[in-house]
């Protein structure tokens, strides 16, 4: 008799490749950029003072550090619409792996609004109850051509 993740196996490799309903917009705040610089020390002028953005920046004003942008990720991904909820059946937790070939290509300015847009890139099973999940994701920010981040998202989903 299959497993649960065998089972969920199955379901997620007839996703593959097919790009998911994008998630809700989220804006992008001051405050949020100003918190992650206070977290992580990084209080580099881009990131935190609109004044010398505004002399001295390409941008004109403050923008994303690209490692908050990665991390909203988690928060971003809450609101993708999955047609494969089944594949989940039996889902005991999931946990981040890591992520393979993360880039930046645009810079998410301050008051900018971003959404998740993922497909399955590649569902393995690494034992009868885990499945290695890889999501192919963009963060697409509001009215720019090029996404603010694009990264291989590696999840590791263990059944009961």
């Amino acid at each position: 008799m299959a497993t649960n993740a065998e089972k969920g196996l199955e379901i997620l490799k007839q996703h593959v490749g097919k790009e998911e309903a994008p998630g809700d917009w989220f804006e992008v705040k001051q405050d949020q950029i100003n918190q992650f610089a206070d977290c992580t020390l990084d209080h580099q002028f881009i990131h935190v003072d609109p004044e010398k953005c505004a002399e001295l920046s390409p941008y004109k004003v403050p923008i994303a550090h690209g490692f908050l942008t990665l991390s909203m990720l988690t928060h971003l991904t809450t609101s993708v619409k999955v047609d494969y909820l089944e594949a989940y059946q039996g889902i005991m937790m999931g946990v981040n792996y890591g992520f393979d070939k993360v880039r930046f290509p645009n810079p998410v300015k301050v008051g900018s609004k971003i959404r998740m847009v993922r497909s399955v890139a590649s569902a393995e099973l690494k034992n009868p109850n885990t499945i290695q999940l890889t999501h192919e994701c963009k963060v697409e920010i509001e009215g720019e051509p090029k996404p603010g981040c694009a990264a291989l998202w590696l999840t590791r989903l263990m059944y009961t």
